[in-house]
């Protein structure tokens, strides 16, 4: 892109202003979807703390990316590895939370994220995570943060590794109310079921609508096939350009990529006038 369009897509909003998004905490740095990670992404900076969710057998909501033990990140309560041909058989729907608790996921060393500290830590419960970060934030005299959380379900696996929408969103909402963070709750999802039903019976909570790179649908139809305008737009970094902010603005959705980790893309993309961006690395929103 040349500067010229750069400049002519100069946006009031800038590096102050921007959402800054710890994807998974700061996975770049510290295990993914963990209180460490989530504690030293307030400390880098981060005003939005990204996470996912998945479901136990005794409905108990959860923090991780996969409904499994990925091979990446997990030690087994026996210290032995996950081996990636067995990792979808670790199946947490079918796991009570204390049999979850067993399994390690900070001590493996990240074979993408090389800079990232081994921790030895499990994944934790939502109501966890909540009372953690809001402890943190203030002890620290942090602004309250806020929670960008996905619901980790699609079609396909409804009743196999997660249950329905409904109840998914019902059991996240139910923490999500008891801890009374909803005014500052975003739930996004590439499953527009769990957005739909949300919008429906939680219709003051913010939604973003998340969209991969392969997805060649044009914008104004995945507006139209949700059925609802989402508070958010969060497409795949390859998918922005000027057009996309425009069309964003066009309909007052606010525009947040996904997963940028570099600072010239961090930079382009503030100069284009995205309103936040996510990043395995926080740290980055504060380099020169």
């Amino acid at each position: 892109m040349n500067f010229s369009l750069v400049s002519l897509a100069q946006s009031s909003i800038n590096m102050e202003q921007l959402d800054k998004q710890g994807h998974r905490g700061c996975r770049g740095l510290y295990p993914e979807n963990t209180i460490p990670g989530f504690l030293k992404a307030i400390d880098l900076g981060a005003t939005t703390l990204e996470m996912d969710l998945v479901i136990t057998k005794d409905k108990k909501v959860i923090l991780s990316h996969e409904p499994f033990f990925n091979h990446e990140i997990t030690t087994l309560p026996n210290g032995e590895y996950v081996s990636e041909s067995n990792e979808r058989e670790l199946n947490i729907y079918e796991m009570v939370y204390s049999e979850v608790k067993k399994y390690d996921v900070g001590q493996k060393a990240h074979p993408r994220f090389l800079q990232q500290q081994k921790i030895k830590v499990n994944k934790p419960l939502l109501a966890e995570v909540i009372d953690s970060v809001e402890m943190h934030a203030k002890t620290n005299n942090k602004q309250p943060l806020f929670y960008n959380i996905e619901t980790k379900i699609q079609p396909q696996t409804d009743n196999v590794y997660h249950p329905e929408p409904q109840e998914f969103v019902d059991l996240m909402m139910a923490v999500i109310l008891e801890k009374k963070i909803q005014n500052r709750v975003i739930v996004q999802s590439f499953d527009s079921r769990s957005l739909q039903y949300l919008h429906q019976k939680y219709p003051s909570i913010k939604t973003a609508l998340l969209v991969e790179a392969f997805d060649k649908k044009s914008f104004e139809k995945q507006i139209e096939d949700l059925g609802f305008t989402p508070t958010i737009y969060s497409p795949a970094q390859e998918l922005v350009d000027l057009n996309l902010v425009q069309e964003c603005r066009s309909k007052k959705i606010k525009l947040i990529p996904w997963t940028v980790n570099d600072l010239e893309t961090i930079r382009r993309f503030v100069a284009l006038g995205v309103d936040g961006i996510i990043t395995d690395y926080p740290n980055l929103f504060f380099e020169e």
